[in-house]
């Protein structure tokens, strides 16, 4: 097993205590939760007589169901509605900090925690959502739980889990104009495999990291889950710091040196062990797009889809699907692909340095003839700022929708979907069958600047001809 890895650390750290099970009983420092998976765990405390344990240790936001065109209230979606008043309700009778629309402060889950601050290193994180992993770009160890675990951090603060192991992916040199950080972890997940990382924690380190902004980090961490991987996490350093300083949350003053102090204490040991180690060269890294049905079905733009004798027997059966799916034959370009739907947000990529990178390639273009394009920050804090660099008047200007913050068409559970065999250029996190809202639609995952050079040329086109 590891030893003196930012994982061990944090793990032995939190630890209450070993269950019969043989399962670590896990101390959760932060608890995020919002509208979807919260109000099933809400109501089995009541049935139960029970309290949340530490109110002040859970953060709510709206983010899953929100319209991003329209969000008078009531919402149009009578179910929507009834799950915004139950957080709503919830929250306020538990005396849960609530970001509701309109406060200045709602969000994705993921995107809000972080830019107030309440991310930080060491802390373990949960969160009823698969793409928790994203807070350990900070250095902490954060864990997408179900609603029987939601249930059981309201009620406890502590989840049952068993220790897993630590798998080091160090990423090494200088990303080409036109690879983003959303191409890393197409890449790595392309290289191992959706399951690749299955009962392991991976450990993104090397020097392409070191050169990364928190933004970047977040990208490759919230997808470590697709991987199979049940967390990932960056070391803090001074990048991660000088994030973070200031911030709503943030220790101040003299805290702020010992908080530092800490922080840099929990970093992996120079000498740590790992139960394995995988380095890739950020040069042999492409612009990279996704053709089948999991987020494992990655090529490089300028690449064909596979043919099934170019894949292991094990993809095979799932390539044989995809194609069937996707409309795509094996061998055939990914570039040229027709698009009609062109999805800019999420999670994974609705931040603002994800915005500004898109707005250089939509700027001075135009969305072509037939697609519909959109651009939905990933919180309203990210929106105001958007708009205070004039980006929204860029995308509008381009012919894109500028919208309200939420998770959009990343998931569908709200009016942003998919309409029949639509096939869209997405910036999100999962290119499952029906993902998008319609049982038939159709996506490409790829960056957001990829996603705006679809937008512009109508088709899968090499963001790397219109960079400047």
């Amino acid at each position: 097993m590891s030893k003196g890895t930012l994982f061990d650390k944090v793990w032995e750290l939190h630890t209450v205590g070993t269950l019969p099970s043989g399962q670590t009983q896990l101390f959760i420092g932060l608890h995020l939760i919002h509208e979807v998976t919260s109000p099933q765990a809400f109501a089995m405390l009541r049935e139960r007589g029970l309290k949340v344990l530490f109110p002040e240790r859970t953060v709510a936001t709206v983010d899953h169901i929100v319209p991003t065109d329209n969000q008078a209230r009531p919402f149009v979606d009578t179910l929507a509605e009834e799950m915004m008043q139950a957080l709503e309700h919830n929250a306020q009778n538990n005396n849960i900090t609530f970001y509701n629309i309109g406060s200045g402060n709602q969000g994705i889950v993921h995107v809000i925690a972080p830019e107030q601050g309440l991310t930080q290193p060491g802390m373990t994180i949960a969160c009823g959502d698969s793409h928790t992993s994203t807070h350990g770009a900070f250095g902490a160890i954060a864990f997408g739980i179900g609603t029987s675990q939601v249930r059981d951090v309201l009620a406890s603060q502590t989840l049952a889990l068993a220790k897993l192991k630590v798998r080091k992916i160090e990423v090494n040199g200088a990303l080409k104009p036109g690879v983003y950080a959303k191409d890393i972890i197409l890449h790595v997940i392309r290289t191992l495999g959706v399951k690749g990382g299955v009962g392991y924690a991976y450990e993104f380190a090397g020097t392409t990291f070191e050169a990364m902004n928190m933004e970047e980090r977040m990208t490759v961490c919230n997808m470590a889950i697709e991987g199979g991987a049940r967390c990932g996490y960056v070391n803090p350093d001074k990048i991660t710091y000088d994030y973070l300083k200031g911030r709503d949350f943030a220790p101040k003053a003299l805290d702020w040196d010992k908080a530092v102090a800490w922080w840099d204490s929990i970093k992996s040991d120079s000498n740590a062990e790992y139960d394995d180690v995988v380095v890739f060269q950020a040069e042999d890294i492409p612009p990279t797009v996704t053709w089948g049905i999991t987020p494992g079905q990655g090529i490089g733009v300028d690449q064909q889809v596979p043919t099934p004798e170019q894949l292991s027997e094990d993809d095979r059966v799932i390539a044989q699907e995809a194609y069937k799916y996707m409309d795509l034959a094996p061998g055939q370009p990914i570039q040229g692909t027709k698009i009609d739907v062109c999805f800019i947000g999420s999670c994974t990529n609705g931040r603002i340095s994800d915005l500004r990178e898109a707005a250089k390639i939509a700027q001075g273009r135009q969305v072509a003839s037939g697609i519909k394009a959109f651009v939905v920050p990933g919180s309203e804090r990210v929106k105001k700022q958007a708009e205070e660099e004039g980006l929204d008047k860029i995308f509008v200007e381009a012919g894109f929708e500028w919208r309200e913050a939420g998770c959009s068409m990343c998931l569908a559970m709200n009016p942003d979907k998919l309409e029949g065999r639509q096939i869209s250029a997405s910036s999100s996190n999962r290119n499952f069958k029906g993902r998008q809202g319609s049982a038939s639609g159709r996506t490409l995952l790829m960056s957001p600047a990829m996603v705006a050079a679809a937008a512009v040329k109508g088709e899968v086109f090499d963001v790397r001809e219109l960079v400047n």
